[in-house]
């Protein structure tokens, strides 16, 4: 039986550990020649990726701190965990949400700051309260925008808080959409979302096209003490010019997951130190996710939340020998390999072709043990990226 070898380069929750088990699977910081990495947030960026690796997994949804690029064109499938941690950054979004509607931030500050006997200390609060007079939620509007597992289940919560939610997404799934609460308003497109809302709460990964998406002309359309709650990513907002708006009073406060210089010490701003899936609840259900995704894989080729290969399942059947080919996605692709297989009178019991953009990924299973030769004619395709032999069990 093939030990597959796994390094994990952070420190991984047990319970998804444990669902990679020996002797099948071997894990380990200090593993040479690995079959698969399973990271968190070290940066691979700056590492040298051995040739061995086969797959990628990242126990969390972002993959900033990986060479995804670079691993398509090696034919390495990348792994993530949508929704693993949704509920805690959800969590943390509504906290934000009541953070900034009640002042509590600066109120705290004050408490601290407080000196003297408890009959002065009394007296200074009674008279300094009123600096720090709130809002309550009901009947108030929240622009969410990004409707994935958590915009979803943060505006779900918002509803059932009694306010007004409007949410913008144009590439919602249709499984978000079964779950999203019918009592949030469709908007049709950011800028509106945004003119509707007292309160904007993003959930959109950080690329181009939303890079700054919060920038001065749309702080400006928000409903007057607005808030910002930015639990995504930090370029997604133009921190210059939130804090221009805070300093003249346009928007009321700016609560993020990302601390800076320029937003460290301002009165208005509630900057966390990046604790939105820091719970042991997401950090286990995000490990076992990628760790059951990285097993099936290298198990069957099956392809389940990749960020760079088509989703790609197919049942395995007892005694099938399975070739997996990434290839480039260019026509006559099936014909070429199929024609390289019947060649040594090699019977197709099951094939499965698909493709994400220039990739095309396939799962071939035969009737009998695959020749080397045959998956060097494959391997020697132009176009073909790599080539995995899996042996029937």
């Amino acid at each position: 039986m093939t030990t597959f070898r796994i390094q994990t380069l952070n420190n991984i929750s047990q319970q998804g550990l444990d669902r990679l088990p020996r002797p099948r699977f071997e894990t380990g910081a200090e593993i040479a020649q690995p079959d698969a990495l399973l990271v968190r947030s070290a940066d691979l960026h700056k590492a040298e990726i051995p040739a061995s690796v086969k797959a990628i997994g990242r126990a969390g949804a972002g993959t900033n701190n990986i060479p995804v690029a670079a691993m398509t064109k090696r034919g390495v499938p990348v792994f993530n965990a949508p929704g693993a941690n949704a509920n805690a950054v959800k969590e943390l979004v509504l906290a934000g949400l009541l953070i900034a509607a009640r002042n509590l931030a600066p109120a705290l500050d004050f408490v601290h700051k407080l000196d003297g006997d408890d009959k002065a200390m009394h007296e200074t609060v009674e008279a300094g309260k009123k600096k720090f007079v709130g809002m309550e939620l009901p009947g108030r509007s929240l622009g969410v925008i990004g409707l994935g597992a958590i915009g979803v289940k943060v505006a779900n919560a918002a509803v059932e808080l009694g306010m007004e939610v409007w949410g913008f997404d144009p590439a919602m799934t249709v499984q978000n959409a079964w779950k999203l609460d019918a009592r949030v308003n469709q908007a049709l497109s950011v800028d509106e979302v945004i003119s509707r809302s007292q309160f904007l709460s993003l959930h959109v990964p950080l690329i181009e096209a939303t890079r700054a998406l919060v920038n001065a002309d749309r702080i400006r359309r928000l409903k007057p003490k607005g808030v910002v709650l930015n639990f995504a990513r930090e370029g997604i907002v133009d921190e210059a010019a939130v804090i221009e708006a805070l300093n003249e009073g346009r928007l009321q406060a700016y609560v993020c997951d990302f601390p800076s210089n320029a937003l460290k010490g301002h009165p208005r701003v509630v900057a966390l130190p990046h604790l939105g899936a820091s719970t042991n609840e997401a950090e286990d259900n995000c490990a076992v996710m990628v760790a059951d995704q990285l097993r099936d894989f290298l198990d069957t080729g099956n392809v389940t939340n990749s960020v760079n290969f088509p989703e790609a399942v197919l049942g395995l059947l007892p005694g099938k020998h399975r070739l997996c080919i990434v290839n480039e996605n260019v026509p006559n692709m099936v014909g070429q390999i199929s024609t390289a297989l019947a060649r040594r009178n090699l019977n197709i019991a099951d094939l499965l072709n698909k493709s994400r953009g220039d990739l095309a990924y396939s799962l071939v299973d035969v009737d009998t043990s695959i020749p080397a030769a045959a998956v060097d004619e494959i391997a020697s395709i132009p176009g073909v990226i790599s080539t995995r032999v899996i042996s029937a069990r």
